[in-house]
């Protein structure tokens, strides 16, 4: 029991208020807690609040299985049969979409625009009473699916402008604000786009410079400043705008500066937009800086709360990352089709390419890789649609395997194909160029990853810090402590460990123990940086990414695994395939899991870190390669 309390005593200093983001920040980057909810109207909540997110959990060492096990499937027949209705017009309009013509033309055309419209794929989402057509998450994950395996350029103008352009007036706005935005972006012809992102202020929203000052009669906002790298940001005519906005502190009446959102309509004047961007990709999608001269904001056009604007920002986001997974499922699902075209037709040494060992192993894990981030977006969108709010770790997760198995696959591919591959005629060329930008936009994974880690380690946090305060009253919490006790001291002797087997199907069951052993090396590496680290731990970025990459494969894991165990309860065609593609994947991330672990304990790594750092500072002092030529050639 001393060894216990030591621990928590040990780990007191790192223990952060949840309620207040300003503490909960490294970097200037504030993480956000795992609990927020996209509600605007909800206070941020309580350590005490239940909190389902099965990755949250897991950084405690704690299994909550609700969204993960069984696999969701949220939605009645009723819309099932909505979403099916859309497939088949969405189908016959992509077919006669061209790609490469929209790629040279630096967007869609009118006439593929107005389909849009017409067939209410920019007003997917938003309620009927608004104009949209009321779809559920999953279906807007199945929408994205059918856009990605055509033209990923296409899908960000698809996504841009409903996934985070409009979504914030759905999210937070007044029922005024909706009444009057909604149905100009959903069937009015008007593209809305979300300004955040300033050459000072990338991943950190926090350093915004854009201020818009309230006048003397409190009647409107003038803003001024201007955005970059904004999707839509010509031709948006609505768009939700971030600046910062001098907000007094009711308890103290200090005056400081926090981030506000607003709905700014070009037509209220002083906005303008620069020359589209000349970009690597997605050259479909209109790029632009954005310039906002003495605009006249009324004050009814605020959105959320005065200060909320981060809030408002990063929900936003997590609310619409899950997307990202479905669309770059279909992208994934195009370039796998292309590769086995390739394989089972081309034939060299005598033998269809096919049959060789290597082709094989690049297909089988390209395969995994698109089964993993299709059941990532829909475990998450059927959360979604079941009412769940705690799915923002998941979320980003998603995010950050969607997009970079999105460009293994499709590097995959082209490798496959070889030099047709590397044709411009052979269509995978523009989707490499395409699926890169999906690592830096809507959070960059480096972000991202340190978001999953700290926000997780954060939570974990909140619950030795509430052990500590149950030792101080030891008698009324008797049970929280021998519970919490027990645990940790059955685990630490190596039994009593995690038991997913409950869970998944019988053919399943050595890839659930795999899992298991990850979750639990995971979750007792997480109290033990906790407890040496303490609040430092926002500075040893080299172990919050071994951390993240873990919590990935875990995640994965838990996914293929739950769906898996679906396939196979309900005979689907695709079983015994699916059961093949996740014990697969389970013994590849378990030993990454280890390998991952092992780098966090071991000296030889750590030391290791710090000579890398070194290493770039060196580098950065030089402002490049450090090193002379070789054989002394200036």
């Amino acid at each position: 029991m001393y060894r216990f309390n030591r621990i928590i005593l040990r780990s007191q200093s790192f223990f952060l208020n949840r309620s207040d983001p300003e503490q909960c920040s490294f970097l200037g980057k504030r993480c956000l807690s795992a609990t927020a909810q996209s509600n605007p109207k909800e206070k941020a909540q309580p350590v005490a609040t239940v909190n389902t997110s099965y990755m949250a959990n897991l950084f405690r060492g704690e299994i909550e299985p609700l969204q993960v096990f069984p696999f969701p499937d949220a939605l009645d027949q009723e819309q099932k049969d909505l979403v099916g209705s859309l497939v088949d017009p969405v189908t016959r309009f992509l077919e006669n979409y061209d790609p490469v013509k929209a790629e040279k033309n630096g967007g869609p055309d009118e006439a593929t625009f107005q389909s849009m419209w017409d067939m209410g794929m920019m007003g997917i989402q938003a309620p009927e009473e608004f104009g949209g057509l009321a779809i559920p998450n999953t279906g807007y994950a199945r929408m994205g699916e059918l856009v990605g395996a055509v033209d990923l350029g296409l899908a960000v103008v698809f996504g841009a402008h409903q996934s985070i352009g409009w979504k914030g007036v759905l999210l937070y706005g007044t029922e005024e604000q909706k009444h009057k935005y909604l149905p100009q972006v959903t069937t009015g012809g008007k593209i809305a786009a979300f300004c955040l992102t300033e050459p000072s202020s990338g991943s950190d929203a926090g350093s915004i410079r854009s201020r818009a000052v309230k006048s003397a009669d409190g009647k409107h906002y003038v803003l001024n400043g201007s955005k970059i790298w904004i999707s839509g940001g010509g031709l948006a005519e609505i768009m939700t705008v971030f600046a910062q906005t001098e907000v007094v502190d009711p308890k103290t009446g200090q005056k400081r500066d926090k981030v506000t959102a607003f709905i700014v309509e070009r037509g209220f004047g002083g906005v303008s937009s620069g020359p589209a961007e000349e970009k690597m990709g997605i050259k479909c999608s209109n790029t632009t800086e954005v310039y906002f001269d003495d605009v006249k904001i009324p004050v009814e056009n605020r959105l959320g709360g005065e200060g909320e604007g981060f809030k408002v920002a990063m929900n936003i986001l997590n609310n619409g990352r899950f997307g990202m997974s479905g669309t770059l499922s279909g992208t994934m699902a195009h370039c796998i089709r292309k590769a086995a075209e390739h394989a089972t037709t081309r034939v060299q040494f005598g033998q269809r390419i096919e049959s060789f060992g290597n082709v094989q192993e690049k297909l089988a894990r390209m395969a995994m890789h698109h089964y993993v981030s299709q059941s990532m977006g829909y475990m998450i969108s059927g959360n979604m649609d079941a009412g769940y709010k705690d799915y923002h770790l998941e979320a980003a997760i998603s995010k950050v395997f969607a997009s970079e198995a999105a460009w293994y696959v499709c590097d995959e591919a082209i490798q496959i194909l070889g030099g047709n591959g590397y044709m411009s005629a052979g269509g995978l060329e523009k989707f490499l160029r395409d699926i890169r930008i999906y690592r830096i936009f809507e959070g960059a994974n480096d972000i991202l990853r340190l978001f999953v880690a700290l926000t997780g380690i954060q939570y974990a946090g909140s619950h030795l810090k509430e052990l500590q305060r149950a030792f101080k009253n030891p008698t009324a919490n008797l049970g929280l402590i021998f519970k919490e006790g027990s645990r940790r001291a059955v685990r630490s002797i190596g039994y009593g460990g995690t038991d997913l087997s409950s869970f998944v199907a019988e053919p399943l069951q050595e890839s659930a123990a795999l899992c298991a052993d990850s979750i639990d090396r995971f979750s007792k590496t997480i109290e033990s940086v906790l407890i040496k680290h303490g609040k430092g731990i926002v500075d040893q970025q080299f172990l919050l990414v071994r951390l993240a990459d873990s919590a990935i494969d875990i995640y994965a894991m838990s996914c293929v695994l739950s769906r898996a165990t679906k396939a196979l309860k309900e005979n689907l065609p695709s079983a015994e395939h699916e059961v093949l593609m996740a014990n697969a994947w389970c013994v590849e991330a378990n030993d990454r899991v280890r390998t991952n672990i092992r780098r966090v304990h071991r000296g030889v790594f750590l030391k290791n870190y710090e000579t890398m750092s070194a290493i770039a500072k060196n580098v950065c002092s030089r402002q490049g390669v450090v090193q002379s030529n070789p054989v002394g050639i200036v």
